[in-house]
């Protein structure tokens, strides 16, 4: 008989990253039934991990109980009182998961990190002179990681779902599906990843003409306000920004036929829930490693300029000042790729 083993994950940030952990640790903990995770993170991210077998969800405070180092000691602290850890997978890499890792480096427990192929990813968005191949993927460095560990992971790479079904309280605001379900997740944390804002007007407006329902989706004040604009503008769109909660939205994501989205969380959520999503790319390119697991390349709308990946994240200025990576895409192809799923 095995002995049971535990294993403690820590990635921090951002929404889309955590996304790309939970099929990677479904894959683990269903290849090794004799192991139990557990996962720490933010309180936001706690939903994409609701009813996974053996994985209990640590929900850190970064703003004041865990907060600079005596709070990262008292995390430390929290999590050791909480199980023994057979070892410990730092899937961030970041300054407070490294502290985290070194004190149960020091405990002796074995950890490992996660390689972000940082020198490789600088080839690729340099300018001139750039390397354009396909690197690895996000979720493969979260299995080696695993994989170093003593943990070797096999991902397949297919989308896994079905649709919810729909509470009341969901069914306020989206009603019945009487037609095709369109989500979109218009914004993104960079310029340099966002379609511009009167283009994807222009996309709403050629959906308007379908028989399709949009719901559209965000989370700042600013996302509310322009996603609120567009439904009082498309009769056939409904803002959910700050009308439900993330468990909510996961829900309503697994009953859409197609979720449009950029390089950013709504891919990976859409991901998580089984269902193709159309993805638009700007400054950022799927070489990097980010593309939405189980999610078809074909579903990629991008321009193929020269300068094109400047960024790994987005977040470096346009050089030419233009953003024409994005502006160079036309509303009527993506509005054509989405039809393709209604």
């Amino acid at each position: 008989m095995t002995t049971p083993r535990h294993l403690l994950v820590m990635r921090f940030s951002a929404m889309g990253d955590v996304a790309m952990t939970v099929p990677v640790v479904k894959a683990l903990l269903n290849q090794y039934p004799d192991l139990t995770v557990t996962f720490v993170s933010r309180p936001g991210f706690s939903s994409f991990f609701c009813d996974i077998p053996r994985l209990n969800y640590f929900a850190v405070d970064f703003n004041s109980e865990h907060k600079g180092l005596p709070g990262l000691l008292r995390l430390y602290s929290q999590l050791k009182s909480k199980a023994t850890y057979h070892v410990v997978a730092n899937l961030h890499n970041n300054l407070r998961s490294n502290v985290l890792g070194s004190l149960f480096k020091l405990s002796g427990i074995k950890v490992k990190t996660v390689n972000k192929g940082r020198e490789e990813k600088k080839l690729l968005t340099r300018f001139p002179g750039k390397v354009l191949k396909p690197l690895k993927r996000t979720t493969q460095r979260y299995a080696d990681v695993f994989a170093e560990l003593g943990f070797p992971v096999e991902l397949d790479y297919q989308l896994k779902g079905g649709a919810s079904i729909l509470t009341d309280e969901i069914k306020q605001i989206t009603g019945e599906k009487e037609q095709a379900w369109i989500g979109i997740t218009p914004f993104a944390q960079h310029i340099g990843k966002t379609y511009p804002e009167e283009k994807m007007a222009q996309v709403l407006q050629l959906l308007q003409q379908y028989k399709v329902k949009v719901f559209l989706f965000g989370g700042t004040p600013r996302d509310k306000q322009i996603c609120e604009m567009w439904e009082q503008t498309f009769a056939s769109v409904t803002s959910t920004v700050h009308k439900l909660n993330m468990q909510q939205e996961l829900k309503l994501i697994t009953n859409l036929n197609v979720m449009l989205s950029m390089d950013s969380a709504g891919m990976h959520l859409a991901s998580l829930q089984g269902v193709p999503a159309v993805s638009v790319w700007g400054a950022t390119h799927h070489f990097a490693g980010f593309l939405g697991y189980g999610q078809s390349e074909e579903n990629i709308v991008a321009d193929d300029i020269a300068c094109r990946p400047c960024s790994v994240y987005g977040n470096k200025p346009c050089f030419r000042k233009d953003y024409a990576c994005l502006h160079n895409i036309t509303p009527d192809v993506i509005a054509n790729k989405l039809l393709k799923f209604v």
